[in-house]
């Protein structure tokens, strides 16, 4: 599948779904998380917590609330409350389920972050691989303007530079 690689702040995003660099318990704390439930407002953490806990590597749904999309896909990369750390297989495992979740409810666009990396101390380099892969091997029925965005420059340029090396196969 097609995908562009975008700088920006996720919770600013439109689309049809934001997906959530969530933890396992789905409390929207720091982070992704926290910049979404800031935008969302309280409502989105109440509902995400409420389908919460989910196994690593799953996902869960909930309304987008005052974000600009249709909902949020909570993808569960990492263990909550510091009990270990992403991994590769959380990784790929929350980015295919996060897709297959829009994708199943005809979503058009979606906004993806590097999951498992920053507060889920995954290297940023090694996490955007996995995420690029998945999103390039997804086949979608109904998704066709997929962004993986990220916030600060630095991880911008590396996210781009994976993108492209797994572009060029």
């Amino acid at each position: 599948m097609e995908f562009s690689v975008i700088r920006g702040d996720i919770a600013e995003q439109e689309a049809d779904a934001l997906v959530n660099a969530a933890g396992t318990s789905l409390r929207m704390g720091s982070g992704v998380a926290g910049a979404l439930r800031r935008a969302a407002g309280p409502e989105i953490n109440e509902e995400a917590t409420a389908a919460g806990p989910v196994d690593l590597g799953e996902v869960a749904v909930t309304d987008a609330y005052d974000l600009d999309a249709e909902f949020v896909v909570h993808a569960a990369a990492m263990p909550h409350h510091g009990d270990g750390r992403a991994t590769a297989q959380s990784i790929g495992d929350a980015t295919r389920n996060a897709l297959e979740a829009a994708d199943e409810r005809g979503a058009y666009s979606l906004v993806i972050p590097a999951l498992g990396c920053g507060v889920a101390g995954f290297d940023l380099r090694e996490g955007a691989r996995i995420v690029c892969e998945e999103l390039a091997a997804f086949e979608p029925e109904s998704l066709s303007d997929v962004r993986f965005v990220a916030y600060a420059d630095d991880e911008y340029e590396t996210i781009r530079a994976v993108a492209d090396d797994v572009r060029d196969g």
